[in-house]
Formats: structure tokens, C-alpha cells, sequence
């Protein structure tokens, strides 16, 4: 049965993020398996504001994000058009002040309502000088997803971590990787000598926003300590974001590359002998799933797709989350046995060949059709769990 579903986002491709990203895949399957799917987002720069299967609403930019925008409340226009033409379901991605709005007018329209839970916005109040925020925040995000049927999530961890704080209707639906495009044959001897520059390497990379919460100083002392014993290792940083230029400026003899997307960025992937994340504020990381899938070992803590996907020893190398010194430690062990790094990267590839976006596609589907059906009652709570952000908005 076809069905007609509503995505209510805040990031949408073009734009680079793993939210992105992951909602431009989940729409592109679903419409391809014969779903009418509407998106509702802000209208990106230069957009024009008439375009076939979105809905396209009023934003402001996000500070320190350049490029992204957050919706404003839409609930008159959402619920307008819902009556007209009601959906069968609608999924909230984000929880701004758009995505609760949406939540609002599909309640009261009786239309089942999901969500996403993409991103640890509490965690990163901390990087930025707004710790103190920290459990304001986290109790606004929870309260959105306790009104939805169903909370989407990426990891079985995740899913643990969000019903002992009381959200029921948790559901894990996983991501997917392109392997077709994400594969070791990428990797590129031209772009390698560029980066080398007459050096024998190993080439470390990072891939990912430029930006405190992403825990970067830890690549930094990293690459640091590797560089002390081999002199011709090269740090290849891709991506953007408003660490950069202080970046730059303390490492003049690093690469910095910017935004890489597509065939450019998966050679960079496979032409790179290490992949360094750090991050732990992360609800899942896509980059950690497409660095494995171009064969290319990782050193990452766990934690997130790295806790789901790596097995110590056998397909990449994870440490404790928090563990520093075992992270650099690591790092310097793999990269001291040169023939471990080809072993982890094969066993990596192997790891993604089966986590295809079909499927990904699929699991989503059957969480709809839950809601759809009410299987689920967590939306009939009581309204008085979401008074306060409702009233701000």
C-alpha cells in the first residue's frame, strides 16, 4: 500500500551533515518505492519558493552554523494544509521550534506523528559556554519525542539510553552506506603524492565539521605523537566549520581540503591510511560507516556507530569513551604494525557490504506502519508533559 508521509526537517541535501544526508536517503527510497512523500524545510539560499514535493517555510540561520537555518513555527499553515489533505503520517527529524509545531498541528489533526532523534543538542550546549542550559535542553528534547509514537534511533544503545529516561515507543532503525561509491577502488595514487609531497606517509584523516563538540584537540595530540616517530606522516582534515582558522593557524603544515562530497570524498577515504574520530557527542557518526566501507581502518572511541560497528582488534580499534591516553596510544600501536592497517580495513569493508540503505528503508517502513496502526499508545499521554515548550511556541 502506498503511503502518503510528511518529513518536517530543519536540514535537507544540498546541505552537508549526517542529518542531511540521512533524510535525503530515506525520502529518495521511499519515493522510489512508490511513497508520496512530502518534505517540509526551510527554503535554502537561492531556492526557489515553488518546488514539487516540498513545502517550503520561513527560517532564520543557525548562529555559528553558516548555511543552515532553523524553521519557524509553521502550526497555522502545517494544520491549513492537513486538512486539505491529510497525510497518513507525518515524521519530525528536528526538534526546533518548526519541528514542534508540526508535532502540535499533527496531534490535534489526530494524524499519527514520529520523530528522529539525531543529535546530542544537549551534549554540545557544553562545548560552546552554555553548560548551564544543559538540562533545560535535554528536558525540551525528550519532551517533543514523548509526544510522538514512535522515537527513531540509530544504535541499540542509544535506544537503552532514551527508555530509561522514559521515552517509550523507542525504536532502532539503523543507517545505511553507499558501498558502491565508498569502496576501496577509490583510492587514488595522484591525489596520495599531492598530499605527500615526496614523503612515504601514513596519510591520517579526519572527516566532519570543523567544531569544538567534535573533541579535535584529540586529533590534534594524535597526530602529534605519531608525528614524533614517523616525520612523514601528513593530517588531512575535510570538512568546514568555525574551528578551521584555528586550526590552520596552530598547524601550518596540516591539509586543509574544506567540504569534500561524492566521488571527490570517497577517494580522499580510500586514499587515506587512518581514520581518526574522536567525537563523543555523536547519536550515531555516518562518516565512521563510510570510512569502513572504503576500507580504510578507524581508531574511534566507544561509542555510537563505532560501539555498533567495530569489533576491537578484528575491523578497526576502539577505546574507552573518554580514555585519551588509549586513544593516542592505540593510534601509535596500529600505526607501528604497518600490515595491521590492510587487515582491519578488508575486515571493515566486509563489515558494510551488508548495511545497505534498502534495508535501512525498509525498517523505517515498519515503524510507520506501527504508528499508523496505534500499536504504539505513547502519544495518547497527557498534554500537560508538554504545556511549557508549547506555550513558548
Amino acid at each position: 500500500m502506498s503511503l502518503n508521509i510528511v518529513f518536517v526537517t530543519e536540514t535537507y541535501p544540498p546541505e552537508v551533515n549526517g542529518v542531511a544526508m540521512t533524510v535525503g536517503r530515506l525520502v529518495q527510497g521511499l519515493r522510489a518505492a512508490g511513497h508520496h512523500v512530502m518534505v517540509v524545510r526551510p527554503r535554502q539560499s537561492g531556492e526557489s519558493p515553488e518546488k514539487a514535493g516540498y513545502e517550503l517555510v520561513r527560517s532564520l540561520p543557525i548562529p555559528g552554523y553558516p548555511g543552515l537555518r532553523f524553521g519557524l513555527p509553521a502550526g497555522g499553515l502545517l494544520r491549513r494544509l492537513w486538512r486539505q489533505q491529510p497525510p497518513d503520517v507525518v515524521h519530525v527529524v528536528t526538534e526546533g521550534p518548526l519541528g514542534w509545531s508540526a508535532v502540535n498541528a499533527a496531534r490535534a489533526l489526530k494524524i499519527p506523528v514520529t520523530s528522529g532523534f539525531h543529535t546530542n543538542f544537549d551534549r554540545y550546549s557544553v562545548h560552546y559556554g552554555l553548560g548551564f542550559l544543559r538540562p533545560a535542553v535535554a528536558a525540551y528534547l525528550r519532551t517533543l519525542h514523548r509526544r510522538t509514537r514512535a522515537t527513531m534511533v540509530p544504535t541499540e544503545a542509544l535506544a537503552a539510553d532514551l527508555a530509561g529516561e522514559g521515552i517509550q515507543g523507542v525504536r532502532v532503525v539503523g543507517r545505511g552506506v553507499d558501498t558502491q561509491l565508498y569502496r576501496p577502488e577509490q583510492r587514488c595514487e595522484a591525489l596520495r603524492q599531492r598530499w605527500l609531497q615526496g614523503g612515504r606517509g601514513p596519510v591520517c584523516l579526519y572527516v566532519g565539521r570543523l567544531a569544538p563538540e567534535k573533541n579535535l584537540a584529540l586529533v590534534e595530540a594524535s597526530f602529534a605523537a605519531l608525528a614524533a616517530v614517523q616525520p612523514d606522516a601528513r593530517m588531512v582534515w575535510v570538512g568546514d566549520g568555525p574551528a578551521r582558522s584555528a586550526l590552520a593557524a596552530r598547524h601550518p603544515t596540516h591539509l586543509f581540503t574544506g567540504q569534500q562530497v561524492g566521488e571527490d570524498l570517497a577517494r580522499h577515504y580510500a586514499s587515506a591510511d587512518l581514520f581518526l574520530f574522536p567525537s563523543l557527542t555523536e547519536t550515531y557518526g555516518n562518516v565512521v560507516a563510510e570510512a569502513m566501507a572504503s576500507g580504510l581502518p578507524v581508531v574511534a572511541y566507544r561509542s555510537a556507530a563505532a560501539a555498533a560497528l567495530i569489533v576491537n582488534g578484528e575491523n578497526g580499534v576502539v577505546v574507552a569513551p573518554g580514555d585519551e591516553a588509549a586513544y593516542v596510544r592505540a593510534v601509535l600501536d596500529l600505526m607501528a604494525a604497518p600490515q595491521s592497517g590492510p587487515r582491519l580495513g578488508m575486515a571493515a569493508r566486509e563489515r558494510m557490504l551488508s548495511h545497505s540503505w534498502s534495508r535501512v528503508v525498509q525498517d523505517f517502513l515498519a515503524v510507520l506502519d506501527e504508528a499508523i496502526s496505534g500499536q504504539n499508545s505513547a502519544c495518547a499521554r497527557s498534554e500537560v508533559m508538554a504545556a511549557g515548550p508549547r506555550s513558548a511556541l
